[in-house]
């Protein structure tokens, strides 16, 4: 099976990370691993990317309960950057919250692919695999 070029991590969580990115090991799903703590790190990694015209990661694994930048605050940021350029840039919600009002929420940025609970499976990473490599 092939693997994607880079995803990146955007949780708080340690366990969570190191399990995740574990797993993607496991499953050899992406050549390239950015991790972040905060959405604030993460955006203004991919707007030092994207200045450097370098490739956004394929994957975004994002959190929404974060500190100093959160999930939503990140989405609301990420969504300024030109279309041209975060096109192909698939985000998916990795959450242990399962409120309703969560999931709704999510439904209303046209960017964000899915939701998924956590933990993440390595089943979970084969299926993103096999829909994300042709």
């Amino acid at each position: 099976m092939k693997k994607i070029h880079s995803a990146c991590i955007i949780d708080d969580d340690p366990i969570f990370v190191y399990g995740t990115k574990r797993i993607m090991k496991d499953v050899d799903f992406c050549e390239e691993i950015h991790v972040f703590e905060n959405g604030l790190d993460a955006i203004e990694e991919l707007n030092r990317l994207r200045v450097a015209k370098k490739k956004l990661p394929k994957l975004i694994f994002l959190d929404l309960n974060m500190p100093i930048m959160n999930g939503w605050e990140f989405l609301d940021d990420f969504q300024k950057i030109p279309e041209h350029i975060r096109e192909g840039v698939i985000i998916y919600i990795i959450s242990s919250s399962i409120d309703p009002r969560d999931i709704e929420r999510v439904k209303t940025y046209n960017i964000v692919s899915d939701y998924i609970l956590k933990p993440v499976t390595p089943k979970d990473l084969e299926n993103l695999l096999e829909e994300l490599v042709e």
